[in-house]
């Protein structure tokens, strides 16, 4: 398994990044919290899991080793596939997913784009004892978004989980619309909130 990639960031999209490694391009599927982190020619150090099928070998990158952790484990639930995964990881932190499992607290296991009522109930019987309680001290360990970058972040993020492009910018709109000037949220943070707007 490839347990991490370290080098220059050569490119980042909506749904993942390219990390030069000694002259290869290695690309990582990566959640819209986790790219804005990565800045194009920076130095980056990525924890990774590598997803093999049949016709494909897949890089998804991870903020921590924590969040690869995640990952791997909510895949050992039954109908959680790793763009399931990364979708979940894109709405919630780690913790939050520990404490929403835990707390046997389906709704916000709902939030995910993909996840029904079952599904939730099914994940939390699954992985309540695997998952473990919240490792951090508090909901959000994400890197703050950078000026209005944040928006390119969150409405990339909502297409890669399923809304059309029309309602993901309404989505930012209304969260931009909720910003009172003062210090802006981390991309996740907006990200949950742009879930919020949509889901009414």
């Amino acid at each position: 398994m490839i347990a991490f990639v370290s080098g220059r960031v050569a490119a980042a999209g909506p749904d993942g990044a390219v990390i030069d490694v000694h002259g290869v391009g290695l690309s990582v599927q990566c959640t819209p919290a986790t790219l804005a982190g990565l800045r194009v020619g920076d130095p980056a150090h990525v924890p990774t899991s590598l997803v093999v099928r049949e016709d494909s070998l897949t890089l998804f990158g991870f903020a921590d080793d924590d969040e690869r952790a995640v990952f791997e484990l909510l895949q050992t639930a039954s109908g959680i596939g790793p763009r399931l995964a990364l979708a979940m990881l894109a709405v919630h932190t780690p913790d939050a997913l520990r404490r929403a499992v835990a707390a046997e607290d389906v709704a916000a296991l709902t939030k995910v784009p993909g996840i029904g009522k079952k599904g939730a109930q099914r994940i939390v019987l699954e992985l309540k004892d695997r998952l473990g309680g919240p490792v951090g001290g508090g909901d959000d360990v994400r890197a703050p978004a950078r000026g209005e970058a944040w928006r390119d972040q969150v409405q990339m993020g909502l297409v890669n989980l399923g809304w059309s492009a029309k309602d993901a910018d309404a989505a930012v709109d209304a969260v931009a619309a909720d910003l009172d000037g003062g210090e802006t949220p981390p991309v996740a943070a907006l990200l949950k909130a742009a879930l919020k707007k949509l889901s009414k």
